[in-house]
């Protein structure tokens, strides 16, 4: 009877260990937890801090330039800069052939680069386990990580030299349309492995022909993640400065001729940067940089909610 007892007592005192090595280990799990959850929102809160200084830092500086002028004059002179900020006045002037340059080059570029991305990434969609397609998915991916200062001088020696004889907005275009290029096919490849296969089956066995599949299925059914990646391309090239330093230079006009010299909002903000004078023009650009991107993304979440995607 006492060996039993033994016994007992030893099981009792080998259960309590067990329970008080278990409390042990979900007090330290317990606690693991609070902590990486403090760090993480602690670097979130970095994070977000950041973003909020740059913006309001943006805003602060720059918004005190911001006038109709901004966006109906062209960028001023040295000396009308200097002497507005002599006498403590805003600078005169504008970024207008910026802004109409930036258009002109990002539209041209989306023209060229849109269609064949989406082509070449339907193309890769739907040949994904051949040899030639996982090539061409490769090359994008490298061009994705080219630096865009490369990119620049081999628009130069495409375009500017051979082609245009000197500086234009065509050679612009084509470098900004290389850069949006692999982010176009990558995000069309994506987008279409998101559509259910049954809805191409389905098509297919009604007798709808291939390439109407394609138009009238495929494309419409990811039209939020086409739509997404092209704008992540423009968002891009926007502010791109050092390829179009070497294929439009810039142009202290408006100009729409494409055999002709450009200006641009990153080359503007360049050209004010090496300027003391105009350092306050440096901060209104910017800020018509971040909501000119703003204004795309937002127009876009309101034509995928009108596709009702």
């Amino acid at each position: 009877m006492d060996q039993t007892t033994t016994l007992n007592k030893k099981y009792i005192s080998t259960l309590s260990d067990k329970d008080d090595i278990g409390n042990l280990l979900i007090r330290s799990r317990k606690l693991k937890d609070r902590l990486f959850k403090i760090a993480a929102m602690f670097f979130s809160f970095i994070t977000i801090a950041m973003v909020f200084l740059i913006i309001g830092s943006l805003l602060a500086k720059g918004l005190k330039q911001i006038n109709w002028a901004f966006f109906t004059q062209v960028a001023p002179d040295t000396f009308s800069a200097m002497m507005a900020k002599s006498s403590g006045q805003v600078i005169p002037g504008g970024i207008v052939n910026g802004i109409l340059g930036s258009i002109y080059l990002v539209a041209l570029a989306s023209a060229m680069a849109v269609p064949f991305g989406i082509l070449i990434g339907v193309y890769i969609y739907e040949n994904s386990k051949k040899r030639y397609a996982a090539i061409i998915r490769d090359i994008a991916d490298i061009l994705q990580g080219v630096p865009s200062i490369v990119i620049g001088i081999i628009a130069y020696i495409w375009i500017v030299v051979p082609l245009t004889k000197g500086y234009s907005v065509f050679a612009g275009s084509v470098a900004l349309a290389i850069m949006m290029l692999p982010l176009i096919v990558r995000s069309t490849e994506e987008s279409l492995k998101m559509v259910p296969e049954t809805l191409k089956e389905a098509a297919i066995a009604l007798g709808t022909p291939y390439y109407k599949v394609i138009l009238r299925v495929l494309i419409p059914s990811s039209f939020s993640g086409l739509m997404g990646g092209i704008l992540l391309a423009i968002s891009r090239v926007l502010g791109e400065t050092a390829p179009l330093m070497l294929t439009t230079l810039g142009n202290p006009q408006v100009n729409w001729h494409i055999e002709k010299p450009v200006s641009a909002v990153p080359l503007l903000i360049w050209q004010f940067y090496n300027d003391p004078n105009m350092v306050d023009l440096i901060w209104s650009s910017a800020v018509f940089l971040m909501g000119f991107v703003l204004i795309l993304n937002l127009a876009s979440r309101w034509i995928c909610a009108k596709k009702k995607i």
